[in-house]
């Protein structure tokens, strides 16, 4: 087995019931796994929640939480997103403050390069959404943080399903 951490994604089909959040992230703290991101959300079953969690490990660590999350009795799949063609999205807010009329000019065309959405706008600020992968939008906060001062961020985990075609991973 491949000894070398590396970022890893699990699904997990669960239980919709008040605790179950806790039990997962008290598995993982429990071990010392530390989870990078984790989102939830109720699926089209309202009994049923999908959790997307992001984790850095070696092979033989992440195979141990993959057993142990499948011996919870909340939980009634795991998805290993390894080795699958994966569609991948994260929600990221960047309120920048204290603009000029030339920064919003800048923040605009910045939105424009990287397909996100002017959401808020006031007189001196002004407030982007992006929805699109990990890997674009840690570029795109780079960037902004490199050009503008007085800036807030606000990321959601990311949330991903199995793609229908193997055009991209």
């Amino acid at each position: 087995m491949d000894n070398a951490m590396k970022k890893r994604w699990i699904s997990l089909y669960v239980e919709n019931q008040v605790g179950v959040l806790s039990k997962i992230s008290g598995l993982f703290s429990g071990k010392c796994y530390n989870l990078d991101s984790l989102t939830v959300g109720t699926t089209e079953d309202p009994t049923v929640s999908r959790m997307t969690i992001a984790t850095v490990s070696d092979d033989e660590t992440f195979e141990q939480i993959k057993k142990q999350l499948n011996r919870m009795v909340e939980v009634i799949k795991v998805i290993d997103f390894t080795d699958i063609f994966v569609r991948m999205k994260e929600i990221l807010y960047i309120k920048v403050r204290s603009c000029t009329p030339a920064d919003k000019t800048e923040l605009f065309q910045i939105a424009e390069t990287f397909k996100a959405r002017v959401i808020d706008y006031g007189r001196d600020s002004l407030l982007l959404e992006f929805v699109q992968t990990a890997t674009k939008n840690d570029a795109v906060v780079q960037l902004i943080k490199s050009e503008f001062k007085d800036i807030e961020v606000v990321r959601g985990g990311s949330v991903g399903i199995e793609s229908i075609s193997v055009m991209e991973k």
